[in-house]
C-alpha cells in the first residue's frame, strides 16, 4: 500500500509539519488547527509505505493518523533537560 502525502510546513513554526493525502488535500484538517499554525506551506511531496522510515517516525504511523484523523501533525522535538552537575539537582 502506499500513498502519496502533501507535506505542509506552519507558518508559525517552522519547525512543525502537517502531513495530509495529496488528494484530500486539507478538507479533513480542522479550521482551528490551521488557525493555530498561522496557515501552512506546502514543503514536499512523499510517497508514502508503511515500512518507510521518517526523521521522527515511520511511515506506517504517519499513513494510520491520515486514515484516522485526515492529518498527521509533526511537532518539534521537545527540548532536553538540562544535566544536574555532580549528580546533584541545582535550584
Amino acid at each position: 500500500m502506499k500513498l502519496i502525502c502533501a507535506v505542509h510546513r506552519a507558518r508559525r513554526n517552522p519547525d512543525t509539519y502537517l502531513y495530509v493525502d495529496h488528494a484530500e488535500a486539507m478538507r479533513r484538517v480542522p479550521p482551528e488547527l490551521l488557525r493555530e499554525l498561522g496557515g501552512t506551506e506546502r514543503a514536499m511531496t512523499l510517497v508514502l509505505t508503511p515500512g518507510r522510515r521518517l526523521a521522527r517516525t515511520s511511515g506506517a504511523e504517519v499513513m494510520r493518523a491520515i486514515a484516522e484523523r485526515g492529518y498527521y501533525l509533526q511537532l518539534p522535538p521537545l527540548p532536553e533537560a538540562p544535566q544536574a552537575r555532580g549528580g546533584e539537582e541545582r535550584c
